[in-house]
């Protein structure tokens, strides 16, 4: 089904494009190097096998999911129930 100017398959052609955008920009922000050897928040030892699977790796697991948790936590209602919009 054609709609105006755009050709049939355009929307899933943008819909991947966003996507292959996206798992770019987040491969960039990805770490380069070694990674350390100490964590850059407790100082704990970082495994040998951590710092070869998580190339640039700066924190130990404790603290990366520290910090992830701390990231994941939002004020906002991302729900979108209508009791939560007419509060």
């Amino acid at each position: 089904m054609a709609t105006g100017w755009a050709g049939d398959g355009a929307v899933h052609e943008q819909i991947d494009a966003t996507i292959n955008d996206a798992v770019e920009r987040a491969r960039r922000r990805l770490g380069q190097g070694p990674g350390r050897e100490r964590c850059e928040e407790c100082d704990a030892p970082i495994p040998e096998a951590r710092r070869r699977a998580v190339p640039g790796v700066r924190l130990c697991v404790a603290c990366q999911q520290a910090q992830d948790e701390d990231a994941a936590f939002s004020a906002y209602n991302r729900r979108g129930s209508k009791d939560s919009q007419l509060r």
